[in-house]
């Protein structure tokens, strides 16, 4: 029986073992399941929907501890305050929010605090949702709302925080009051929505704007805010929805300093429309000088490019015409290298069948000469060409049939451009490939409801970038064939003015801008696929 202490012992250690394990199993926290709760308000002091509101300070109290998330964007006060009230605690926590009010209220009045979603718990930062806090400075709460939908004029998707705002029509009311003047009502659709709600208001005939508040100021700033509008004013009490579409005005004219950023090229900054622009030296440049203007492609500047010389400074008038405005302006002198000749292609390898190749210069071209291009393709076959000098853009556009599973190889040789300081190219190659048709999709469209024509159709990315586009007159089958595999969105242009470019709105021209229409969803291309999408557009 000697090995009976051993199995005695052999049990002892396994009951200190499952002991153990037990009490390793308590000593473990589990934490729980995870606190989705929002913190509850469970009271105001003041009372929420108080009259004859005289205080200066507001506290909210929760039943948990609390912080503040985002607050500068998410509290509207309406309407609006010159001086932001305080907010507390910043940057710590507790179960109460505290309000002081740093402006005089008007009397008679009744205000709405709408936190949005920026009052969160301290530990999970669940939000309270769009609590609102309303008092009146006068005998009673107004109670009546307007609401409605804002979009944007030209991208699928909104902005977020966007302002609406409701200007009261009165005697003293312009339509410029919204470029010096705070609103009487305002609110914010906040990081989630589209949509609004204005409440709390009093009876009367408004105007209903919003803007994309960039310098959170209240006020239309033309260089920086979108701006939506109504073109006729609202009558409260309303139970009609409202939709706002919203857009970026070009600017007012307004010519910037000028910059000399080479030995022989001096740039001239503007905002607006420059069409009218005229730029005259005052000062004495000899006869031997040469001079050019032209307009940087895809920027506000216009580049005047001289041939390089002495000189101290430089005076400069700036006219333009249109807006009855001309500006002087002085350019000093400084040791800056000449700008140097720089050639760049649209394509480096790889073309598709329906892309444009182009040659872009920095320094305007004057003369091309196609005889010092040849392009063959891999059996070293000549392969035609055509080729177009866009003077505006300052590029060439080499354009020709591209086969599938090919190779071309370029050759531009010296002296096939002359710029406008008589500098040439040296010798460039470019090889270039396609790929197989089997490598791309096609998309067939079909348009139908009720439709303005001339339109303009777009193929863009999910980011909203053309990728290609048609411009029509009348009813046709619209083909995008040779496609990138990927997602792609559909923009429809109501070309109204047959311009063949989308033209934005005027806020005081009272002029929306053009309609634009998406596809509901995004349409997936793929490779070696045939796709045909009817497009329904409602009236």
């Amino acid at each position: 029986m000697a090995f009976l202490p051993r199995i005695l012992a052999f049990c002892f250690f396994l009951l200190l073992l499952v002991a153990f394990v037990q009490c390793a199993r308590r000593g473990t926290p589990t934490g729980g399941p995870k606190d989705e709760d929002p913190p509850v308000l469970i009271k105001s002091d003041p009372d929420s929907m108080t009259t004859n509101f005289k205080s200066n300070r507001i506290r909210l109290y929760f039943d948990e501890l609390i912080k503040l998330n985002d607050i500068q964007n998410q509290l509207i006060v309406s309407p609006p305050l010159k001086i932001q009230p305080e907010v507390s605690p910043q940057g710590g926590a507790r179960k109460y929010v505290e309000v002081i009010m740093k402006d005089t209220l008007l009397d008679s009045t009744t205000y709405t605090l709408n936190f949005g979603e920026s009052i969160v718990d301290n530990n999970e930062s669940n939000p309270a949702p769009f609590l609102t806090y309303v008092f009146s400075t006068g005998d009673y709460i107004d109670s009546l709302y307007l609401r409605g939908i804002v979009r944007d004029a030209f991208n699928k998707d909104a902005d977020e925080f966007i302002s609406v705002m409701l200007y009261e029509v009165d005697t003293a009311f312009t339509d410029s009051i919204v470029f010096n003047k705070l609103p009487n009502y305002i609110t914010n659709t906040l990081d989630s929505l589209t949509s609004f709600q204005l409440r709390n208001l009093k009876e009367g005939r408004y105007t209903l704007i919003a803007i994309k508040d960039e310098n959170k100021n209240n006020l239309f700033d033309q260089d920086t805010d979108k701006i939506a509008f109504l073109e006729e004013p609202v009558d409260i009490p309303t139970d009609s929805s409202f939709l706002l579409t919203l857009f970026r005005e070009v600017p007012n004219y307004n010519a910037a300093r000028p910059s000399l950023v080479a030995a022989n090229k001096i740039i001239f900054g503007y905002t607006g429309k420059h069409d009218s622009m005229q730029i005259s030296p005052l000062s004495q440049i000899p006869d031997s000088i040469n001079t050019m203007i032209t307009k940087e492609y895809d920027k506000d500047t216009l580049n005047y490019w001289f041939t390089p010389f002495e000189f101290d400074s430089l005076v400069f008038e700036v006219k333009n015409m249109a807006f009855d405005q001309i500006d002087t302006f002085t350019v000093k002198s400084r040791k800056l290298a000449p700008d140097s000749l720089v050639i760049s292609s649209s394509h480096r390898s790889k073309i598709n069948f329906d892309d444009q190749f182009f040659l872009q210069f920095n320094i305007p071209v004057t003369t091309i000469d196609t005889s010092s291009i040849t392009l063959i393709n891999q059996d070293s076959v000549a392969v035609e060409f055509e080729t177009e000098l866009a003077s505006s853009e300052n590029k060439i556009n080499i354009s020709f049939e591209k086969e599938p599973n090919s190779t071309y190889i370029m050759s531009l040789m010296p002296g096939f451009m002359t710029d406008f300081f008589e500098q040439t190219n040296d010798t460039i190659f470019y090889r270039l490939s396609t790929n197989s048709y089997a490598d791309f999709g096609n998309l067939r469209l079909n348009l139908s409801g009720d439709i303005d024509y001339p339109i303009i159709l777009q193929l863009t990315d999910e980011r909203g970038e053309t990728k290609r586009e048609v411009i029509a007159e009348e009813p046709r089958l619209f083909e995008f064939n040779n496609i990138e595999p990927g997602n792609y969105l559909l923009r429809l242009i109501i070309d109204s003015n047959a311009n063949q470019v989308w033209d934005t709105g005027s806020y005081l021209e009272k002029r929306q801008p053009e309609k634009v229409i998406y596809y509901p969803q995004a349409i997936e291309v793929r490779a070696n696929w045939e796709l045909e999408q009817t497009f329904t557009v409602g009236g």
